[in-house]
């Protein structure tokens, strides 16, 4: 055979199929935006974000109306026809309101795992308003979902360990949070619902409730009706009394309403004079009274009849204001007292 006819059947591409097969590759990989019904788009499941009809989105829907949606939304393709929203769920709901039919949608190509991490990145990085208890089970979908794709079969058994070990570093990164928030939010998630809720109206500071979170739940239940009899919430050092006593197992009904019934009050000190005249009456301090993280506890049964009762039935910030002032002004009332006995002695 001659050489010429060696080469005679082989077919040379063509530089143009060459870059053309490469673009159409990127064009693949790259996000599509298409206009896609709102009928045919559908929460993302078990969503942990609620959508309201408040101020801010009939802002949005007035500025969608005028001005069209600015940002697309995202979603991934079910195969039946529909798709399913993960980051959107407002845009959606505005373009409702606008009157729109279709909106903006980029679609991509998403496994269960990674709908999961993209959906809780973006809500967490792009929401302004976000209730702990959205938050909290947020991360904990991420967290479950992280761990999840380290347990997937093609892995290594390298790449497992690496993905396990390393799933929290990767949620507190996605969210822009520290680590040690992200444990502590998961931690919420074990509040009775109820709890969460108080937590969610900011009834309940968010460092107690984590330490409220080790309580069993029959124990959290107890607290909601130990709470509403002495008509206070825990501070972070008598929640950490509480988890301390549950883990101790001598929690009880009893032990709750000593602890809910002490007033917290702010220790205000001169540190400039010395200490006699910080107690110009001499008198001891009790071990009761005694100064812990910087309140002194005292018992609230005996102000109860002398105060009034609006005082201790809604304790908001401001109720706490207003019983602030008015301890400060019965301690300058008694310090004068004291101030006019001693002159009547000399």
């Amino acid at each position: 055979m001659r050489s010429s006819d060696s080469g005679r059947n082989i077919s040379l591409t063509s530089y143009d199929d060459i870059f053309s097969t490469e673009e159409s590759r990127e064009e693949a990989q790259r996000d599509v935006i298409e206009e896609i019904p709102l009928s045919k788009l559908v929460p993302f499941k078990n969503h942990p974000f609620k959508v309201t009809d408040d101020e801010r989105m009939q802002e949005m829907a007035d500025s969608i109306r005028k001005h069209g949606v600015f940002v697309p939304a995202l979603a991934r393709a079910l195969g039946n026809g529909d798709f399913e929203i993960i980051s959107g769920h407002r845009r959606k709901r505005a373009c409702e309101l606008a009157g729109l039919k279709t909106m903006p949608v980029i679609i991509r190509n998403l496994n269960d795992d990674e709908a999961v991490i993209t959906m809780v990145e973006s809500n967490l990085r792009q929401r302004e308003n976000i209730l702990m208890s959205e938050r909290a089970k947020a991360v904990q979908m991420m967290m479950d979902a992280l761990r999840h794709q380290g347990k997937r079969t093609d892995l290594t058994s390298g790449q497992i360990v690496q993905k396990l070990a390393t799933s929290l570093e990767q949620v507190a990164e996605g969210t822009g949070e520290h680590y040690k928030q992200i444990q502590r939010l998961i931690r919420l998630n074990n509040l009775v619902k109820p709890l969460l809720e108080k937590v969610d109206s900011k009834e309940i500071a968010f460092m107690p409730a984590v330490e409220l979170s080790y309580l069993k739940p029959e124990e959290q239940s107890m607290l909601l009706e130990t709470m509403t009899f002495a008509q206070a919430t825990p501070s972070l050092s008598q929640a950490q009394r509480l988890k301390k006593m549950s883990q101790e197992g001598s929690l009880s009904p009893e032990s709750m309403k000593k602890i809910l019934s002490e007033i917290k009050k702010p220790v205000q000190q001169d540190l400039t004079s010395p200490p006699e005249q910080n107690n110009p009456a001499g008198a001891a301090v009790t071990d009761q009274l005694a100064p812990r993280d910087g309140f002194i506890m005292l018992p609230i049964e005996p102000f109860l009849k002398f105060l009034p009762k609006s005082l201790f039935q809604n304790p908001t910030p401001e109720g706490q204001e207003k019983m602030t002032k008015l301890f400060l002004k019965m301690a300058e009332l008694y310090r004068k007292y004291i101030n006019k006995k001693r002159e009547q002695q000399r």
